[in-house]
């Protein structure tokens, strides 16, 4: 089993972004955030030793420690988290999950374990 802990990712809303004027006008892009994030993901993955898992089929359980107590919808932590795994090269796709699981735990200290 493979175990990563993550930093807390930006909200959905802050990971993209749609210029409206200039060359990339009507595009969605990553957002600074967005990349920075990556990034972060990245170095996780890397000084925490993690072994990738290549192209096989995998089961994604996500704790959630919450940074505050303020309520957040767990639905919209996935997407950030994956894809920087994704671009950390963990595995080929995200779409290899065959089962994902995202539960808030009674932890605090707003990051994520991954397993």
């Amino acid at each position: 089993m493979v175990v990563i802990q993550l930093p807390w990712p930006p909200s959905v809303n802050t990971m993209w972004r749609t210029p409206r004027t200039g060359p990339l006008a009507g595009r969605t892009t990553l957002s600074k955030e967005g990349r920075d994030y990556r990034k972060a993901v990245e170095q996780a993955v890397m000084l925490q030793c993690v072994p990738k898992v290549g192209d096989a089929k995998v089961a994604v359980d996500i704790e959630v420690r919450m940074p505050d107590k303020r309520r957040r919808d767990l639905d919209n932590l996935p997407k950030a988290v994956l894809d920087g795994l994704t671009h950390a090269a963990l595995w080929h796709d995200d779409s290899q999950i065959d089962d994902l699981r995202v539960w808030r735990s009674d932890r605090m200290g707003g990051c994520l374990v991954v397993k």
